[in-house]
């Protein structure tokens, strides 16, 4: 293992008792050729295979081959990971583990990033995974299971960390473009083009880099939808620009500071039969989003310990136009966070410690009664890792302090037994937390719901939900062959959710409640091949048990079962072809047209087919068609407003210099 470049490695209160006069770092963990580093789990660098947690890794070269817009559709392939649209109109949110996407922790560089309290999450608040540029991204590392212990609240699900391409001396650029145009329905015609920039400003002093990226797509309407009139999925406008500088100060030191804009413009009429009687049966909703975010970072590499400290910013400003308001609304959400972290090694020990600090604030013109609210709160976390002979262990723990809901433990433990190089045994345990949010804990703060007819207003005698986590696997991996099953148990309560709309009971004004307990268990297989030297199979099946303990239930819209199948052919020097399958198991949907029961919904499977050709080292060309069966959901997604988007072709180039 060894030290993420950049990251606070020790105790300052251990470094000032001079505990670290000794040896160097350790080196090191090389990876094999086909193996790739990760941070996430730990902060600190690990291959895949010996990573304290369950990882997967997306890269670069995954991402040529997509036509992925955004960041949920680069992970639909992920095990453990189910990327659902939320109506009315097709927007997506990341489930991992059977944990929705509010439970879901989105990083960028391992920096947090949320909007999601600008609007409700029940409207499907994708702001979040739309507001990375994907031409910025070197790779997605995504850590299935609760890891509050380094991150802190809203990690009950996992985690995703977008690293993003990092400048080097050498300039270098790159340019892309795809179309894609659906053959089923009306429209829905999308561009997306992107330029990437980057190299020495100041040769072996400053570095530099710039990506913008642009996406439109055309509104598109389905004969499959109960409501003609409806867009199955909105019109979108959206322009990323992400800009970083690097001050190399000397060796050991460097200055990093980040600028970030993202505008995302939404257009779309969609469903809302059945309705309050005072309210349009396909209400106008505009929604223009505007999001800064800077970041300044200090990393220092000592003689024996590493250090990082960063304050960042984040603000999204909102005009939410919705006929279901009755007017627009701005609203206005601000991060503030200043964290640090020290590590290095006492003995055999490597020490990971850090503290945060973070303040939000929300600003609504409609929804809360003095205008504004806002929330603080501050962590200390301690993270060990040792080895004693072939069994690896590492034991975190994480407090944090909420100004409304007072402390919060989140301790884990995680153990990797080596059998062999190439084979781990490899399981642990954690609790995690999430705090409510803003909108849910503010007594003068109302959403409309109901399709209109009901607010929800914040209960402030909330308490946070939380979860205790187990899981066991084992996992290998050779030169031409890999696999791996893992085993997990999720236990999480007070859950919270709103009143809900039933027979006889229909309240115009409702609140959130702490009512629900849930478990979730299941098993996740996952694997590769080298078929032949120049075709590639891999696979993963993941098996969900889900259950609402306060009512019996399954959970809603969590499959019992998904499964991935993917066989990669290198033609030739040139050419190479995906074929990509995907099955999501039966689920439970609840219907607004029947009284908002959970109805069972059937499985359903996809495929995906595309093929890169490299023209020249420098200019690539790709050719795809996605959903090629024209796979249609049944009649209780589509009651639901879940209508999969049909059979779409797309053709892109990508130029680089």
């Amino acid at each position: 293992m060894q030290l993420q470049p950049g990251v606070f490695r020790l105790n300052p209160i251990l470094l000032s008792l001079g505990l670290f006069a000794l040896p160097g770092l350790a080196q090191a963990e090389l990876p094999k050729a086909n193996e790739t580093m990760v941070v996430t789990a730990t902060q600190t660098k690990h291959t895949e295979l010996s990573a304290p947690a369950s990882v997967s890794v997306v890269t670069r070269a995954d991402l040529d081959k997509m036509n992925a817009n955004n960041i949920g559709d680069a992970l639909k392939h992920v095990p453990g990971v189910n990327i659902i649209g939320t109506n009315p109109t097709g927007r997506s949110e990341i489930k991992i583990r059977g944990m929705g996407g509010d439970y879901t922790l989105l990083l960028i560089n391992g920096k947090r990033v949320n909007a999601r309290e600008t609007l409700g999450s029940s409207f499907g608040n994708d702001f979040d995974l739309s507001s990375i540029p994907m031409a910025a991204i070197e790779r997605i590392e995504v850590i299935r299971g609760p890891v509050s212990s380094l991150y802190g609240a809203d990690a009950l699900g996992g985690v995703v960390n977008v690293i993003l391409r990092q400048a080097k001396e050498k300039t270098e650029a790159a340019f892309g473009y795809t179309h894609s145009m659906p053959t089923k329905g009306d429209g829905g015609d999308a561009n997306q083009g992107s330029a990437f920039v980057s190299g020495a400003l100041i040769d072996n002093k400053l570095l530099g880099s710039v990506v913008v990226e642009g996406y439109q797509r055309d509104r598109w309407h389905s004969d499959q939808s109960n409501n003609l009139d409806a867009d199955a999925l909105e019109k979108r406008e959206v322009v990323n620009v992400l800009s970083s500088l690097k001050w190399l100060v000397s060796d050991n030191q460097d200055i990093d500071f980040d600028l970030g804009y993202n505008q995302n413009d939404m257009d779309s009429y969609f469903n809302n039969v059945p309705r309050a009687p005072t309210a349009p049966a396909t209400p106008h909703n505009v929604q223009k989003l505007d999001r800064l975010s800077l970041g300044l970072t200090h990393n220092g590499r000592w003689e024996h310990f590493d250090s990082r400290a960063r304050y960042y910013f984040e603000q999204t400003d909102l005009m939410d136009d919705s006929q279901l308001n009755g007017g627009a609304a701005d609203v206005t959400q601000t991060n503030h966070t200043v964290d640090g972290q020290l590590s290095g090694y006492l003995g055999d020990h490597l020490l990971t410690s850090g503290a945060e600090m973070r303040k939000t604030e929300l600003e609504h013109s409609r929804s809360i009664t003095n205008g504004s609210v806002d929330a603080s709160q501050s962590a200390l976390y301690l993270q060990d890792e040792f080895s004693l002979g072939d069994l690896a262990l590492t034991l975190s723990g994480r407090l944090d302090h909420h100004e409304t809901y007072g402390n919060e433990f989140s301790p884990r433990a995680y153990a990797l037994y080596k059998l062999t190089d190439e084979w781990v045994i490899k399981g642990g345990a954690g609790k995690a937390f999430k705090a409510p949010t803003l909108a849910q804990s503010s007594e003068g703060f109302a959403t409309t719901a109901c399709r209109g007819a009901c607010k929800v207003v914040g209960n402030p005698n909330l308490k946070p939900e939380t979860a205790v986590s187990y899981e066991l696997g084992t996992a290998y991996e050779s030169e031409r062959f890999g696999a791996g099953v893992t085993g997990f148990h999720n236990d999480i309560e007070d859950l919270i959710q709103s009143d809900q709309w039933g027979p006889g009971y229909r309240p115009t004004v409702m609140t959130y409640l702490n009512v629900k307990k849930a478990r979730v268990k299941g098993l996740e297989l996952t694997g590769w091949v080298d078929v032949l030297d120049n075709v590639k199979l891999t696979g993963n099946w993941s098996l969900l048990d889900s259950q609402d303990k306060s009512t019996g239930e399954d959970l809603a819209k969590t499959p019992d079962h998904t499964g991935n199948l993917s066989l990669d052919w290198q033609a030739t020097e040139i050419v190479s072809t995906n074929l990509a399958w995907q099955y999501v198991g039966s689920q439970f949907i609840k219907v607004p047209m029947h009284n908002s029961q959970a109805l069972k919904s059937k499985h359903y499977q996809t495929l995906d087919l595309n093929t890169n050709w490299k023209v020249t080292p420098a200019l690539d060309f790709k050719l795809g068609i996605t959903n090629l069966t024209n796979t249609q959901r049944d009649q209780v997604a589509t009651d639901a407003d879940f209508i999969l988007e049909g059979r779409t072709v797309y053709a892109g180039v990508n130029y680089k210099l």
